[in-house]
């Protein structure tokens, strides 16, 4: 009886994680990163969770973040950039929301973590899990990769041409808005990670030192992510400190409104609106640095007219939201206006009232052209 029992529970036990060197595995279990283990979604053996100061938005979606790499390997730490993973590493996104009253489709924009997390998982009684990104580190660079949960929430199962689910987002009041999650394409991933405008690379873009350099609550217990990383032989050449560190957008309490608005645009504009990004011919840079105030928009006339600008005349007027281009486009669910361009299909009304509010705190003012 002893034998069955420990046989029994062996079995339970996932086969290490698989990497796969070339192909496209039609299934989020070929790789073996994360599982569903009964009413949870687990992580396997070496896979390590992690979260960023200030995260993308992404239609109000849920995130559970993980990072693998075989054994022996790690990553090279830099200051500024994405760290330089080791090939055979696999970095997994998976999108959920918690359930909400109302029927299949009706997901809830409140998220209770201390409940939904289970350990260094996810509680799957309380969320419906619509996606599971992975960024796979390969010989000949990165691939990104999109798998789809089915309706039983049992399997994912990859979509290279993208997917769309059709969801109703139910507010704390009951309001409810209905809305279309779009999972991206290859190409669509490629058009943000690949945040360099000249060589085109995909990188990563979360687990860069200053997203990263927080706490997070491990089963073991809460600690530093750069520490632990390093301290699970992931990580090489971090600092024991001075690490830079974004500000959490919602926390008020600690950091001020310049640095939470920065922080906000900087992981949601600054893949694309830096100085060697996709959007680089903009003359607009919301990454994290020392720019100049024109170059965040103050008094800066838009490259190019169109609809985008919503007829105003400079992208970011002192004081003035409504007068404001940048706020004009974050606050829009037009395809030809808002920003960012992809991610999103609805208006991350809290992040509005952010840059808003930042806008409105700023003193001067334009000069007529």
């Amino acid at each position: 009886m002893a034998l069955v029992f420990l046989l029994a529970a062996c079995s339970r036990q996932p086969a290490p994680v698989q990497f796969h060197a070339d192909g496209y595995p039609p299934k989020l279990s070929d790789w073996r990163v994360v599982y569903r283990d009964g009413d949870k979604l687990a992580l396997n053996q070496g896979v390590v969770p992690f979260d960023l100061n200030t995260p993308l938005f992404s239609d109000y979606a849920h995130k559970l973040r993980t990072v693998w790499m075989p054994k022996g390997q790690a990553a090279k730490y830099e200051p500024k950039e994405s760290f330089d993973f080791p090939v055979g590493t696999i970095l997994s996104k998976t999108f959920f929301y918690p359930k909400a009253k109302g029927g299949a489709d009706a997901v809830a924009r409140t998220y209770d973590e201390s409940r939904d997390r289970s350990g260094e998982g996810l509680d799957l009684r309380n969320v419906r899990m619509i996606e599971t990104r992975l960024l796979v580190h390969r010989a000949q660079g990165w691939v990104a990769l999109a798998y789809v949960w089915n309706a039983e929430q049992t399997e994912a199962e990859l979509a290279r041409t993208g997917d769309s689910v059709a969801l109703s987002l139910v507010a704390d009041d009951g309001g409810r808005e209905d809305f279309t999650y779009q999972v991206p394409d290859q190409n669509q991933c490629a058009g943000c990670h690949a945040s360099n405008n000249t060589t085109r690379l995909i990188r990563p873009l979360g687990p860069k030192a200053r997203h990263l350099n927080r706490d997070y609550a491990y089963a073991s217990g809460s600690e530093n992510q750069l520490a632990h990383w390093t301290m699970l032989g992931y990580l090489q050449g971090a600092p024991a400190s001075g690490a830079p560190r974004n500000a959490n957008w919602r926390d008020a309490a600690r950091a001020s409104l310049d640095d939470r608005a920065r922080a906000y645009l900087d992981v949601n504009c600054g893949h694309c609106h830096n100085a060697r990004g996709p959007a680089d011919t903009s003359g607009l840079l919301l990454d994290i640095g020392d720019h100049e105030p024109r170059h965040l928009g103050l008094c800066k006339p838009p490259i190019a007219a169109g609809r985008g600008t919503g007829g105003h005349r400079f992208g970011i007027v002192p004081g003035k939201p409504d007068e404001s281009i940048l706020a004009f486009r974050i606050d829009s669910d037009d395809p030809g206006v808002m920003m960012p361009e992809l991610g999103r299909d609805v208006v991350h009304k809290e992040g509005v009232a952010l840059i808003r509010a930042w806008i409105a705190g700023m003193q001067g003012d334009c000069d007529p052209i």
